[in-house]
């Protein structure tokens, strides 16, 4: 009998028939499931959860070989579920150059010659996560800022959104870059007025360098992921949906294999790519409750900050430009193409879209191929759905598109994005009241690494918008405010229901995997404002306690 059926027997049992593996007792436990939204304590059998209900009720579970976990009145919750992250990525940059928060040209160049300093001559510096944003007049980096303090390093570092990154003059020389080389469809090389690439290129421009980056060891492969995992638990991130798996899901289940796998990951895989996953007849979402494959990502223009993403209207710091729709959408009726073919095949699809423009078009296309292909259960996905016309707004409901948005976007672009769009057009950007109130499914992510993975800063993000310069504190379009228990919903339950899992997860329901977080303190006590600052104590997966700190 499989593991599966095992865990389905013993929860098939009396209750009393069998002791419990662990109970967490003095608990203040949301479980979001309706039938039993709250209670003070929880029984772990198999894996999953036994029992939830009074501290009496679940003591009655306890046997000689139980464990134990007094929460000492502790909030805890399902686990979190982050619905779009770059988990790899995210690995390999958590020791890679961090730029993030360098705040000026100095401090982003500084730092760059302190990592150069520390490693051997030639080593590509790869990483970065920097944002102009944060600087005085938000210039770009140019090619001179990395040339002058790592001049024996290869230097290819992203922007946060991965929709620009800067390359070096030695890099822009391998990649044979030069000021007669033309723009690619769907990108843009960075000029100074002479002509000369500055080192910036956007977008589809980017794969002239990607392509000539090194790729990583296996050996190097699993300690990103590996640092990945155990960073993830130690932030309550039980599961994840990896949005640019691709063919690395091997890595992962080298570490399954290996016992060293913390998180439950769907992995997706690029759209373009989808013809080779449909002839293995695999329909989506496939595999166990650690690892499953069966999505696919495509995109449909850029980022906000880069300047790529696609509007109706054009930009009011570059006049004249209403961004870049991707490579994927040209030529014409590609990517329609693409998403009838894969949702016939079963795959579930899901796309980036930032712009109004970009979110109305991919909705058309979802539209049409569910014409074409007929009724069924496929949960398309918008990714980040960021900038949407009211118009279009209903759309999603009544296609039953998820919107999988990363809250924590709000705040940081919200220093800034005004600038780019306006205040009016701002007022749907990040609709998440609206989209609720329409019946909409909302997924939170992170984005990570173009955001942290922290799960509460998004919740923070979601029910305050208050943005990261400290300049909005009620809040940036603050009638777009969500409630607390809407925000963890959409990080737990909300997540589970975007890769068909929600009869296995989200909820602290009997019958369901038993992974759930405890939290320094209780959200629904403290300010709204405060929630930033909360911490993980105890992480678990499957019954298992991957992380714990002072519980």
């Amino acid at each position: 009998m499989t593991s599966w059926g095992i865990a389905a027997l013993c929860l098939a049992l009396p209750a009393l028939a069998l002791d419990a593996d662990l109970i967490v007792i003095n608990a203040a436990v949301r479980t979001m499931d309706p039938a039993r939204p709250r209670a003070e304590a929880i029984a772990v059998r198999a894996g999953r959860i036994a029992a939830a209900g009074t501290n009496a009720e679940i003591r009655a579970h306890a046997g000689p070989a139980t464990r134990i976990v007094d929460a000492g009145g502790r909030l805890v919750l399902p686990g979190f579920n982050d619905a779009h992250v770059h988990f790899l990525s995210g690995g390999f940059q958590l020791s890679n150059v961090d730029l993030r928060d360098a705040d000026t040209p100095e401090e982003f160049s500084r730092r760059i010659g302190a990592f150069a300093a520390r490693l051997p001559s030639g080593r590509w510096i790869l990483g970065g996560n920097w944002d102009h944003e944060n600087w005085p007049g938000s210039p770009l980096p140019t090619k001179e800022m990395v040339d002058r303090v790592a001049s024996n390093h290869p230097v290819w570092i992203r922007r946060l959104d991965g929709h620009m990154a800067l390359a070096g003059s030695s890099v822009l020389r391998l990649a044979g870059i030069t000021r007669d080389t033309p723009d690619p469809p769907g990108g843009l090389i960075v000029r100074d007025p002479g002509g000369e690439p500055t080192g910036v290129l956007k977008d589809a421009a980017m794969d002239m360098v990607s392509r000539i980056v090194p790729e990583a060891t296996w050996e190097e492969k699993l300690a990103a992921a590996r640092a990945a995992t155990d960073y993830a638990a130690s932030l309550g991130v039980t599961s994840v949906h990896d949005l640019s798996a691709g063919t690395d899901v091997g890595v992962y289940q080298e570490l399954l294999v290996r016992g060293e796998l913390k998180t439950r990951i769907y992995a997706v895989s690029p759209l373009p790519a989808w013809e080779r996953l449909a002839r293995t007849g695999l329909r989506a979402p496939f595999g166990a409750p650690m690892l499953r494959v069966g999505g696919l990502k495509g995109f449909s223009d850029g980022s906000l900050g880069s300047t790529t993403a696609l509007f109706f209207d054009q930009y009011l710091d570059e006049p004249g430009s209403r961004g870049l729709p991707s490579d994927q959408m040209l030529p014409e009726g590609a990517m329609l193409k693409r998403v009838v073919g894969a949702d016939r095949a079963g795959l579930h699809v899901m796309i980036h879209a930032i712009g109004d423009r970009a979110n109305h078009e991919v909705l058309s296309i979802y539209e049409q191929a569910a014409r074409e292909n007929g009724p069924r259960d496929r949960r398309f996905r918008i990714e980040h759905a960021q900038h949407v016309r009211r118009r279009d707004l209903p759309r999603f409901a009544n296609g039953g598109v998820v919107a999988s948005v990363q809250p924590y976007h709000i705040i940081d672009d919200g220093r800034w994005a005004e600038k780019r769009i306006g205040a009016e057009r701002a007022r749907t950007t990040y609709p998440f009241r609206q989209f609720l109130d329409l019946g909409v499914r909302l997924a939170f992510g992170s984005d990570w690494t173009v955001a942290p993975l922290n799960p509460l800063l998004g919740i923070y993000a979601a029910v305050t918008r208050r943005t990261l310069d400290g300049k909005r504190p009620d809040g940036w379009v603050p009638e777009e405010k969500i409630s607390l228990s809407e925000a963890l919903h959409a990080y737990t339950a909300g997540s589970a229901y975007a890769e068909f899992a929600e009869k296995e997860k989200g909820t602290l329901a009997p019958g369901k995997l038993a992974d759930l977080v405890i939290l320094s303190e209780d959200l629904f006590v403290i300010p709204p404002e405060r929630i930033d600052g909360v911490r993980v104590l105890l992480t678990m997966v499957g019954g298992e306690i991957v992380f714990r700190d002072g519980l």
